[in-house]
């Protein structure tokens, strides 16, 4: 496999080109071990032969097809202290661990969607996923971007119900699937489990609440928006700048079904509020340059 990985790697970076030796450190692109090697051509009247001599190998970490780093084992996770139902006892993450799923997802695929018979949770590991749900006539409101850490589809899992809003990544991610049966058997074993799903839950309708605040009683568009940036502030731990910096990772569509208006409107308090320089856009990255003007737009 060694011989075999260098060669291929070899032969795609330097396409028989070369017919000096080369020297340096290199990562194989069919098992991504990096690794030091010499690489020398000799022309032949056939065509080119190739001799590789390995002189140092570093292990690097297995990546997926999508870029992800994946973690291995919900005991070795370093994001294990930081999520609710993540931090549990060894001795519950070890018969989590003989139930789990360990998927990657690209950017784009459905998790599951509104209205369907639950078959599990999903623990989302790494990445973004898009909550949504939908009218009869295709109009469509994004609930909550969940972030690594958090598990999707739990309510349903529980209650047995169809399962409440479609699931969506936006980003590549991995996610580790517990069938519905699996999760409720762990839970009957493990009361910390249960603990920490009554956590999540009270968690879900504490955003529920707010979110329904944000949306049912703001008066404008204007008004949802501003309040929608500041609320990113926050969870970026950009608030307490005098000029917080936004990653935009969402288009004006997904933007103006976060609050529940257009994309045209999105586009047009966006424009206004370049012009009366509250933010600037410098690339991906939005930056707010006046923060007392949003929150006074927040609160009007």
């Amino acid at each position: 496999m060694t011989s075999l990985c260098v060669f291929r790697l070899a032969a795609e970076e330097f396409h028989f080109r070369r017919a000096a030796p080369v020297m340096g450190p290199l990562r194989c692109w069919c098992c991504g071990t990096g690794v030091a090697v010499s690489v020398s051509f000799c022309r032949l009247r056939s065509g080119v032969f190739l001799k590789v001599a390995a002189r140092r190998w570093r292990f690097a970490p297995v990546l997926s097809p999508y870029g992800l780093d994946i973690i291995e084992s919900c005991l070795t996770c370093k994001m294990r202290a930081d999520a609710i139902f993540c931090d549990l006892p060894d001795a519950a993450l070890q018969s989590f661990e003989q139930i789990k799923y360990a998927t990657a997802y690209p950017k784009g695929a459905i998790l599951f969607v509104e209205g369907q018979a639950p078959r599990g949770i999903f623990v989302l590991c790494k990445g973004r996923v898009k909550l949504s749900i939908c009218s009869t006539d295709g109009k469509t409101l994004i609930l909550k971007i969940a972030e690594a850490g958090e598990v999707l589809g739990l309510s349903a899992s529980v209650s047995g119900k169809p399962y409440e809003l479609t699931a969506e990544t936006i980003d590549p991610c991995q996610v580790n699937f517990v069938k519905r049966e699996d999760f409720q058997r762990f839970l009957k074993e493990h009361s910390d489990a249960c603990l920490r799903v009554a956590e999540q839950l009270s968690e879900k309708y504490n955003s529920a609440c707010r979110e329904i605040r944000s949306l049912g009683l703001s008066h404008s568009a204007a008004e949802k928006l501003a309040k929608l940036l500041l609320e990113w502030t926050v969870k970026n731990g950009e608030s307490a700048k005098s000029e917080p910096r936004i990653k935009l990772a969402l288009t004006h569509e997904e933007i103006a079904q976060m609050i529940g208006t257009s994309r045209e409107t999105v586009t047009r308090l966006f424009a206004e509020m370049k012009k009366r320089q509250i933010v600037q856009a410098k690339g991906s990255t939005l930056v707010i340059r006046n923060k007392t003007a949003l929150k006074a737009l927040a609160t009007s």
